[in-house]
């Protein structure tokens, strides 16, 4: 894929929530541990530690959203909080997303729309035009935050995910077309804010 410019304020845009105090950095090896902690206590099925380590290794997009320790905090106790994170899969022209995570305790407070803005911004800079992305069919909360985001549902791969009790549940496949600087749609369109997304 050919670079372009990324965009300069991926999550500034209204209505989407801007960094604030929060900040972006690239996943290592080193965060592992605590990245292994909060998927396992986000999914049912959640990636194993391999997964990440591939991901990392094959080059991939992997980035934490970072909450500075606050200030007045003793310096032995300064250990910036990890709110989530994405790793998404570089192709020709796109990008495919392919694990977003917000904490469960940080739910709801517009850190997945965060995490969504920089990948747009992130993935138009490496020259895609397109992401795209699968979600469990009964993930209702996260469907709702795509639709409200740009994404489209085009398909579905049958049996896709592990759903317990050796039963596999369908994927929704969606797209969403990269808007110039690399905005996803939502961020133009003006759609009001919801507070029940991630």
């Amino acid at each position: 894929m050919s670079a372009r410019p990324q965009a300069t304020e991926p999550c500034g845009v209204a209505p989407w929530p801007a960094l604030g105090g929060l900040a972006l950095r690239a996943m290592t090896l080193a965060d592992l541990d605590l990245v292994c902690h909060l998927e396992q206590q986000a999914y049912s099925f959640p990636w194993s530690r391999g997964n990440f380590t591939d991901s990392l290794a094959a080059g991939y997009a992997a980035w934490l959203l970072i909450e500075p320790p606050a200030s007045g905090t003793r310096r032995a106790e300064r250990q910036p909080g990890c709110l989530g994170y994405y790793v998404a899969m570089p192709g020709v022209e796109e990008a495919h997303l392919l694990n977003i995570t917000v904490a469960p305790a940080a739910q709801g407070r517009g850190h997945a729309r965060r995490l969504l803005a920089h990948l747009a911004a992130q993935a138009w800079g490496q020259g895609a035009q397109t992401l795209w992305l699968e979600v469990r069919d009964s993930n209702q909360r996260a469907r709702r935050l795509y639709a409200f985001s740009g994404f489209t549902e085009v398909g579905r791969r049958k049996a896709y995910y592990p759903a317990g009790q050796g039963l596999r549940e369908d994927a929704v496949v969606m797209r969403a077309a990269l808007q110039s600087p690399g905005l996803l749609p939502a961020q133009l369109g003006g759609a009001e804010d919801s507070h029940d997304l991630v």
